[in-house]
């Protein structure tokens, strides 16, 4: 599947179940893993879980394929494997916890400029 199209349907069911703060990262320059990663939070672990099986659900029926879920049991934070793309489905604590983004965006995390030379 092209990775728009896998795109747009990820952010379309996402979307659907109400999911705030949907980040998309392109991916392709930092590693040979997966070409897009996309990070979601929800409310509760019950909405978390409900956009990670409509993720799955959507991408099924457009004849993609669902490589792996991890993390449904508890509904912190649930990562759907696609293939070409990664899906984050976290609670806003985790999510600020951990924030991937910033570690797959390469932005420094003091505030500072990433030529200073403080």
């Amino acid at each position: 599947m092209d990775i728009r199209k896998l795109q747009r349907i990820i952010v379309d069911a996402l979307e659907d179940i109400k999911g705030k703060d949907i980040e998309v990262i392109n991916t392709r320059k930092l590693t040979s893993l997966f070409d897009r990663l996309v990070v979601c939070s929800g409310d509760s672990n019950r909405q978390v879980k409900a956009l990670a099986r409509n993720v799955q659900e959507k991408v099924l029926e457009a004849g993609g394929e669902v490589i792996g879920v991890e993390g449904e049991e508890t509904g912190e934070w649930v990562l759907v494997d696609l293939g070409d793309a990664v899906v984050h489905v976290m609670q806003p604590a985790v999510r600020s916890y951990y924030n991937i983004e910033e570690l797959w965006q390469g932005k420094p995390s003091t505030g500072k400029k990433a030529d200073s030379d403080d």
